[in-house]
């Protein structure tokens, strides 16, 4: 993985060379949080970001080159500590799987994962997704995209830090193919509302759920302890999932 100097909490370790890769902008809708890492995660990127880690800065990907086959792509941004992810790349290894996450310890505990499982249809970003969209991800190569409870930035000053916006959509329109799917989903209600606002004031998008509507959970997607823990509470969890026309 190529290195880019940065001054971003978190990056300070001198001996761990691996890098969030980004380019200089003005907002982004993340910030790269300081956080320990356990020593496998460290070491999970010695050992296993060869075969999984793409870097923002080798440019565009051919999928089929990079995973030795043709198959349909699914792109998820954002994957946490990236359970849910491996766990849709051994249910559907009919699918390649490419995640963007910029907070090092779930990509190390992600890899880590996915190695000792042997799985092979998952590659990797530590990236900002904006620039691998950008950059990296072919036009109309993506079947399915996912982003899961991203932050919601939930004060209102910071509503425009927020991935979710048109330009945001747009982009992503140009990525999926004709017929490809959209899911998003959120456990705050005013994001909810706004990804709804968005997504249905994009003409390359139909709701699968109805106009306006909301939709179920779909199968492919896992829910998280955090969700089901929500359930209990009596959060609820919105679903978007729209199609390319």
């Amino acid at each position: 993985m190529q290195e880019e100097p940065n001054n971003e909490p978190g990056n300070e370790e001198e001996d761990f060379p691996y890098r969030t890769e980004f380019k200089k902008k003005s907002i982004r809708s993340y910030v790269i949080r300081g956080g320990r890492m356990t020593e496998g995660q460290r070491k999970a990127f010695d050992t296993y970001w060869g075969p999984f880690g793409l870097s923002l800065y080798d440019g565009g990907i051919d999928p089929k080159e990079i995973f030795g086959r043709d198959a349909p792509v699914v792109l998820e941004i954002g994957f946490g500590m990236g359970d849910s992810l491996l766990e849709m790349t051994e249910a559907e290894a009919d699918k390649d799987f490419i995640g963007i996450e910029v907070h090092p310890p779930g990509v190390g505990r992600l890899i880590n994962n996915a190695g000792k499982a042997e799985v092979k249809n998952l590659r990797v970003y530590m990236a900002d997704a904006i620039d691998v969209l950008n950059d990296c991800i072919p036009d109309a190569s993506l079947d399915r995209f996912q982003l899961y409870f991203p932050d919601p930035w939930h004060k209102k000053k910071h509503n425009k830090r927020r991935i979710v916006q048109p330009e945001f959509v747009k982009l992503l329109c140009s990525k999926l193919k004709p017929g490809g799917l959209m899911h998003m989903a959120t456990d705050w209600e005013n994001y909810a509302e706004q990804m709804l606002e968005v997504l249905e004031a994009e003409e390359l998008l139909e709701n699968t759920a109805g106009k306006g509507h909301y939709a179920p959970r779909p199968e492919f997607r896992p829910q998280t302890k955090f969700e089901r823990r929500g359930e209990r509470l009596g959060h609820g969890v919105w679903d978007l999932l729209y199609r390319k026309k």
